[in-house]
Formats: C-alpha cells, structure tokens, sequence
C-alpha cells in the first residue's frame, strides 16, 4: 500500500479493529493525530472532553455497557495523568478499554529535559493499572502494536492497556501493512473436568452459584440461568454481574457488595459454583467457605481468593454449556431446593429493608419509573451504595459500577460514556454533591453531542460516608466533610441542559419529567445524610 504517516496508522488499524467512538482532547503532542481525525470523521466519532480524567471514564462506561473496547486520546504527562483514574477503574472492573497517549519527541525520551509534559518513564505510571502497555518506536510498528493491543484487552480477562506515540512517529511516513480483526480462541474444559464438575455437583445436596463479571465477558448470562433454573439452586453475584439472572426471579438472592447475602447463604452451601468471579467476599475467612468448583478464563484466578476443591480453566459461556449438555438431575430434590432458594432471597431482601428502608424506598420510586433496558450509573453516594443490594435489574450491562476502586466523581461522565454507546436508551447517573462536582464541565460534553443522560444529584451538603464515619468514629469531630454547593439547577441551565430540583418524597415524578425531556437533565434531590452499607450502625 502507499506510504502513510503513523497517525493514519493508528486510526485506520483502529477501523480494522471496529472502533467507531474516541474520547479525547487536544494537545501539542496529538495534533498531528486530530488532523487525521478531521479526514476521518465519516469513520470514527470524535467526543472531546472538558478535562482528560473524563475521556477514559466515558470510554470505560462505553466498554461496559456495549462489551466492545473503548478508545481515549490524550497528551503525555498532566493528560495521561489526569486519565489514570479512569484506566484504574477499568483495570478494576476488569475492563476493556484503550489509553492512547501521546509522548515527548522520541528522539529525547530519557534524557530528562524538561520538554512539555515529560515524565521520565511514563510507561511505568501505567503498569500497575494496566494489563499491557507499550511505548511506539517507529511507523511500522504502529499497526502491529494496536492489533496487540486489541488482543490484550480482549483476550483471557479483560482489562485495559496503553499505548505511546510521540509526535514525531505519528507524523513519520512509511510502509505500513495494515491487520485484519482477529477473534481469539478461549481455552476450553477438558471432558475429564467436565465430568469431575458433574461428579462435585450432582454429590452436593445445596450448591450456590456464585457469579462474577467474567460471567458477563462471556456471554454467559443464559448458561448461568439455566444451570440455576435446572438445579434450583441460589444465585448470588457481583456488582458487575447483577442482573446475570433477573432478579425478580427466586433463584436470584442478591449482589454480594459492602452488604450482601454470603454470610447467610454460605453456611446454608455444600458446593459453590463459582463463575467468573474474584470471589471477593467481605467477611468471608477460608474456615467460613465451602467446598469450591471455579470456573475462570484466567489460570491465576484459580484459588486466588479461596483453595479449591476442582478449578476449571476455560470461557463460563462454553464450560457451562458443556457442563449442562452433561448434567442430569434428581427431580426429587427440586421442590427443597426451590424453597431453600426463596428463603434465601427473602432473608437477605427483609435485612435490606430492615437495615435501609429510607434508601430502599427512594430505590424504590427510581425503579419504577425507570424503563427496563434504562442504564444506571451507581456513583459513590449512599443511594448508589444501597441501589447495588435493593434496584432490580432484569439483564447486564444495564448496572455500572466502578468494582473495588470505589471511583468518587466517576458516575456523571462514565454515564456519558454509556450514552455515547446507546443515544436512544436511557441513561441515568446517580451522584452525590460532592462527586458529581468532580466533573460538571461535562455537562458541555453532553450538550454538545446530545448525550440525553439525566443526572441525580443527590444534595446532603457533605461527603456524606466520610462525616457519618467523623459522626460515629470519630465522636462528631468534623472537619472537611462539609461542602458549599451551588445552584445545582441554575448550573445546569447556564449550560443549555435541564434542572429540576426534588425531594427524596417526590424523586418519582421529578425522575419521570427528567426522562421524558430528552435533553441532558440535572436533577436535584434534597436529602438527609444517611447510613452506608459499610459502616453499620444499629
């Protein structure tokens, strides 16, 4: 093919690779890459941002809702380290997404100059937060490296990478061999463990399955319910896999986050069925566990968290379809099953509530007048918190969460980001005060591209968990909980978007008239600063 420079590289090996979204901003370093961009806008949208920790944020969201890569752009140095807290996110909730970052002149990597944006050893900033990343050296390569990185991201457990271009490689021109789209192949069970797992199960008298995001990855919600709804047996699951079975269903018991059904379910267990899942439990010790069939794309997962009775290395879509095809049940144990299921559900449902019923009753009036394929952001804020054990979800990707990273300020703009991927569907951010102000700027980014996401904003005037932890630790000695907000509707309006203001009594209607705007809407709720799932006082 004719000689092109590294940046139509980049971008036209990124088409190969089915990107039709970026996230960015301008920069010196990147400008090059822009003005490709500009050549390209029938093939790749361009959603630039207010501030660089936004543009791997929306791509993170965009990820996980749609399950394709999200791509963000930014400039070396402040830019790629303003976007860190994004690529964090995303390594936590094992997430696919792509952090292009620009990079001083190659020619004076090292050398520690003092040109614009230089941080010596950039790469390394990013190693802890990444699953790969790689510094560019010349034009050939540029193809190659983003067909890597596409394989990195999307292969075994998902996760983030990046990459480094400096200026002079995006404009260097030479030959380049662009790569088709690859799909990799998963590792598969062996039929002796397929067996060895019918064996463990079809032996236990009260299995519980519990899932996890990889479940998700896979596409292996079916496969999940249909394992459940055949053995009658409880589901719980991760914050990243809720809604793997309805949750409406009796055989979902509930989300295992700083509040969940484990403590309960466990010692009622003989088998856990694990499935894509950290098995990141709160409270549970290795004495507590039962016996523990995992199943995990990735080998170092096996055991991590808890010895395991049988590990299988292999995709939960494929494993799964081969472990039900070998399956076969004994009705007789069906109808106890199914009311030890119910009983489950209805415990952890009755400590919710007993524990909650405030919050419960706001998640309540959210959920019914959300639709059921709405999207919903949880953002560090006590509703977001509780939404995790109390709003039902009927499928995945639907419920966002930021994993153990526990993302202050990240709900607005990754909402964003879902609404990038679904213009037509309804996105909803739930934020507390102090995080939405994190990020109001991209209120511009939503009115700019018609991102029609309502963001609630609940208003208690503090950094709510950190002064109930000064109320109740700390023997009410506050200091720096307190916040001084604005005008939260007048904000938003002097934007261009929407602002309703609510109260916790009312939220349903205000909710209901922010969703039927279709426009970008900042909705305000007064509330009283309440209790978190973890910090527990009764």
């Amino acid at each position: 093919m004719p000689a092109i420079n590294g940046a139509q590289a980049m971008f036209q090996q990124l088409v190969m690779e089915g990107v039709t979204d970026i996230f960015s901003l301008p920069g010196a370093q990147i400008m090059s890459a822009f003005d490709v961009l500009h050549d390209m806008q029938d093939q790749i949208n361009l959603i630039h941002t207010r501030h660089e920790q936004a543009t791997t944020y929306m791509a993170d969201g965009y990820a996980k809702v749609s399950g394709k890569p999200g791509v963000a752009m930014v400039v070396p140095g402040p830019g790629a380290l303003n976007a860190t807290a994004g690529l964090g996110t995303a390594y936590a909730s094992s997430s696919p997404v792509l952090l292009i970052s620009g990079q001083i002149p190659s020619t004076l990597l090292g050398k520690d100059t003092g040109q614009l944006h230089e941080v010596s050893e950039q790469l390394d900033v990013f190693k802890p937060i990444t699953k790969w990343n790689y510094r560019i050296s010349d034009v050939s390569e540029v193809s190659s490296s983003v067909h890597e990185a596409f394989k990195q991201m999307t292969t075994g457990k998902p996760g983030p990478v990046e990459l480094e271009i400096a200026p002079d490689i995006l404009t260097q021109s030479g030959t380049v061999d662009l790569i088709e789209k690859e799909l990799y192949p998963n590792p598969k069970a062996t039929s002796e463990q397929i067996m060895a797992a019918v064996k463990l199960i079809s032996s236990a008298k009260s299995p519980t399955i519990v899932a996890g995001g990889g479940s998700v990855s896979s596409g292996a919600s079916g496969q999940v319910r249909q394992l459940a709804e055949l053995l009658q047996i409880p589901v719980m699951t991760s914050p990243q896999a809720k809604g793997i079975i309805p949750e409406d269903s009796h055989l979902a018991t509930g989300v295992n986050s700083a509040v969940g059904p484990a403590k309960t379910v466990l010692p009622d267990t003989d088998l856990v069925i694990a499935i894509g899942t950290r098995l990141s439990l709160r409270g549970i010790s290795p004495n507590d566990m039962p016996p523990i069939l995992q199943i995990d794309v990735e080998k170092d997962q096996i055991g991590k968290q808890y010895p395991v009775e049988l590990g299988i290395v292999g995709d939960a879509s494929e494993t799964l379809t081969s472990l039900i095809g070998a399956l076969s049940v004994d009705d007789s144990k069906l109808a106890e099953r199914r009311e030890r299921a119910e009983r489950l559900k209805k415990q952890f449902a009755d400590e919710v509530i007993k524990l909650a019923s405030p919050q419960v009753s706001i998640i309540d009036k959210i959920s019914g007048v959300l639709p059921d394929d709405a999207i919903v952001v949880q953002g560090m804020t006590n509703i977001g918190y509780w939404s995790s054990a109390a709003m039902p979800m009927g499928s995945t990707r639907n419920y966002v969460t930021s994993s153990y990273f526990g993302t202050l300020g990240y709900a607005f703009p990754t909402a964003l980001g879902c609404q990038t991927a679904f213009p037509d569907r309804k996105v909803v951010a739930l934020c507390g005060d102090g995080g939405f102000m994190y990020s109001p700027q991209e209120l511009s980014t939503a009115m700019r591209y018609g991102l029609n996401t309502v963001a609630v904003v609940f208003n208690n005037g503090a950094f709510g968990a950190s002064r109930w932890d000064q109320q109740h630790q700390f023997n009410g000695r506050y200091i720096g909980t307190d916040l001084f907000n604005p005008d939260f509707v007048a904000m938003a309006k002097s934007f261009g978007a929407e602002g309703i203001k609510t109260d916790a009594d009312n939220i349903d209607q205000g909710l209901a008239e922010a969703l039927a705007l279709d426009k970008p809407t900042l909705l305000e709720v007064e509330i009283q600063n309440m209790m978190p799932p973890f910090q527990i006082v009764e």
